[in-house]
């Protein structure tokens, strides 16, 4: 039986506010996705003060 794209977990872009749906490369870390894309992830507004954000890269 085939599953329903209903019946997968939603989240909602913080960027865009769009819904976006559970996706099978996202089955590990479901809990951890924040964007629904990589033009979200990059366009996401910068935090106030950069340490506190875990998505930063060190130099």
């Amino acid at each position: 039986m085939a599953h329903k794209k209903t019946d997968l977990p939603t989240k909602v872009c913080p960027v865009c506010q769009r819904p976006f749906a559970w996706r099978k490369k996202w089955e590990r870390v479901w809990d951890e996705v924040r964007y629904c894309s990589e033009r979200c992830k990059r366009q996401r507004p910068k935090a106030a003060n950069p340490s506190a954000s875990p998505d930063q890269k060190k130099p």
